[in-house]
């Protein structure tokens, strides 16, 4: 198991603009962490350049100790034992999936690389799939496949982008529980980089979230999601609640009422809350219920509170009996967290 470290990294490509400015980031071996932030921010330039496909203007990238990036180093891609999985793909047409996933595996018998091809395909649940040709599988399937090709040579990190991105709703949330499970059963550190909160947060060990080439928070998801390191980060990492406050000591007093706080603080500031902190009926806090939007497993109910700008989103597990014009109660549960005011 190897692991990963980036300090100060820096990339520009088009000076001064920075595309990275100084981003740190720490990898456990063994762990899958997601990379996550909006477009724009140095995702996918980040993964280039720990691949080796793009020099660092300034910073180090370390793996398992070794220096692969640094000052006066370069390490050309194929002597970092990196492994790629690539948006959609990108298999070679002409090449069976054995022969894909057999491509990087060099130095071997070609008994060796036949055990290794099969043992892949078996991770990844395609057995039997080695004699067909990628534009007989399906893009789930290919996905698959790519991945089977970046373990095959036993790398000490692989680094995924947006590899689900092309993949419909239902497909990727099995593909994603079983490209995590084939990393953990090969030991690799592992990389993903996604502009999805949800996948970021059921997939990895750890989400980097990135604001403007530096990683504005780094923890577990539950960290991340719990607890925000500012509002930027609780608006972008799923749905947030934003309420105005004033605290003292242990509370805070909002338009819905005092809300416990996870810590003591005193003072103005703004207090973050999730819809599923929100609760619909007696008592609470009055309002009246705009909008009413409905997803399967649960639904979202905007309802507008005197004192607020926007109205507040509650997530309840049915919208049975809660019509848009409707009078409601809007009342908090659990504890929420303090920030001071955006300047």
């Amino acid at each position: 198991m190897t692991d990963l470290k980036i300090g100060g990294l820096v990339k520009c490509y088009e000076p001064p603009a920075r595309v990275l400015d100084g981003l740190d980031l720490s990898v456990p071996a063994g762990l899958l962490a997601a990379v996550l932030g909006p477009s724009g921010c140095g995702k996918t330039t980040l993964l280039r350049v720990v691949a080796g496909f793009l020099r660092a203007d300034a910073g180090a990238v370390e793996l398992g100790g070794r220096v692969v990036c640094g000052p006066g180093v370069h390490l050309p891609p194929e002597r970092r034992r990196v492994g790629i999985v690539p948006q959609e793909g990108a298999l070679f047409p002409h090449l069976s999936v054995a022969a894909n996933v057999a491509f990087g595996v060099s130095g071997t018998s070609r008994a060796e690389r036949r055990r290794r091809t099969g043992e892949m395909l078996e991770l990844v649940g395609l057995p039997g799939f080695g004699q067909r040709m990628p534009h007989e599988l399906s893009g789930g399937q290919q996905q698959r496949v790519a991945v089977a090709r970046a373990l095959a040579p036993a790398p000490d990190l692989v680094l995924l982008d947006e590899p689900f991105n092309a993949l419909d709703s239902a497909l990727r949330a099995g593909l994603r529980a079983d490209v995590r499970a084939a990393l953990l059963a090969t030991g690799a550190t592992g990389v993903l980089v996604t502009h999805d909160q949800q996948e970021a947060l059921s997939t990895a060990d750890l989400v980097a979230v990135v604001r403007e080439g530096r990683v504005a928070q780094c923890g577990t998801p539950e960290e991340v999601y719990q607890r925000p390191a500012d509002l930027w980060v609780a608006g972008f990492v799923g749905e947030a609640v934003f309420l105005p406050a004033v605290a003292e000591g242990g509370a805070a007093g909002t338009p819905l009422g005092r809300v416990p706080l996870a810590a003591p603080a005193h003072g103005g500031g703004v207090v973050v809350l999730r819809p599923e902190q929100l609760v619909l009926g007696e008592p609470g806090t009055r309002g009246t219920v705009v909008d009413v939007r409905y997803y399967g497993h649960d639904a979202m109910v905007h309802v507008a509170v005197d004192g607020l700008p926007d109205p507040v989103p509650v997530r309840v597990p049915s919208p049975a009996g809660v019509r848009p014009g409707e009078e409601t109660g809007v009342s908090v549960t659990g504890t929420a967290t303090l920030h001071p005011e955006p300047r």
